[in-house]
């Protein structure tokens, strides 16, 4: 089978996937008809990304020298969820599509179809971090780390419900071998939501699990930030190399596509916090 997956082209519509992880059927209640309801994977993905997110952090300040109580971490939550919304809708619409979104403005509450920024919603949870550290008095940095680590959970989640949607798919391979993805054309194409699962997602989610459990970066503020901003950064810019372009956008005049853009902060960022945590004395355990 695999053997055969790589031999040729595969045509998207014939792998066992669908949007929806399941349908609830209409019904009649109270004299009305209701539904279908269906839940989509990308939904799940949202849903289960966050709660794992806390199931994860919940177990890590438990280790001697955590920055926060359980009751700050279960407040943060609800920030972090507006913050990766909010942040990731804004995003969106101010970098990929302003033009159809000035024109109506009310499409901009319409998250049902879609259109979310990772790079968006990466600020939305950075302010999130320090504003509920400043009003709860602790290091917004030191929560960040902590946030960092278990992110790529979500990221590569989400990488794998686009891949479910058949959206953001990759560029033509100029071989037999791909995915015909519909609406993309005839040619086969990169599956490059599942590159971006496996590099944004497992690879970073393995390294800064591994760097928190087993060595003393948790104690040096910036440590397991920086990692993941030259992570995923560096990820994300080699992928867009195989990832297509958006269709509005285009390659920029840069020769650089919008994603490549917007991660190279990112990356600048990573390597300044870790120099930095690196430069200072770690907090004590």
């Amino acid at each position: 089978m695999l053997t055969e997956f790589f031999a040729a082209a595969v045509d998207f519509t014939t792998l066992p996937v669908r949007p929806e992880a399941f349908t609830i059927p209409a019904f009649s209640l109270a004299g009305s008809e209701w539904g279908p309801f269906a839940l989509r994977w990308y939904s799940l993905a949202y849903i289960i990304g966050i709660a794992g997110a806390w199931f994860l952090m919940t177990r890590m300040i438990r280790q001697p020298g955590a920055p926060l109580s359980q009751k700050q971490l279960d407040d943060y939550i609800t920030w972090a969820t507006l913050g990766v919304i909010g942040g990731g809708r804004l995003g969106y619409v101010l970098f990929y599509n302003p033009e159809k979104y000035m024109a109506d403005p009310m499409e901009i509450l319409r998250l049902w179809d879609g259109g979310m920024s990772f790079h968006g919603g990466c600020f939305g949870v950075v302010a999130a971090c320090f504003l509920h550290g400043w009003f709860s008095k602790y290091s917004g940095l030191r929560l960040l780390d902590l946030v960092a680590t278990v992110t790529p959970l979500g990221l590569g989640l989400g990488r794998l419900a686009n891949f479910v949607n058949g959206e953001l798919w990759g560029r033509p391979t100029g071989t037999d071998w791909g995915i015909i993805f519909p609406d993309a054309g005839p040619e086969p194409r990169h599956p490059s939501q599942l590159y971006e699962a496996g590099l944004e997602g497992g690879v970073l989610f393995v390294v800064l699990t591994l760097l928190f459990w087993f060595t003393p970066a948790r104690l040096r503020p910036g440590v397991l930030s920086g990692v993941f901003g030259i992570g995923y950064g560096l990820s994300r810019y080699i992928i867009e190399n195989y990832r297509e372009p958006d269709r509005q956008l285009g390659i920029l005049d840069s020769g650089l596509t919008m994603g490549q853009t917007l991660t190279l902060p990112i990356i600048a960022i990573g390597l300044l916090l870790l120099v930095l945590a690196l430069i200072r004395k770690p907090v004590a355990a």
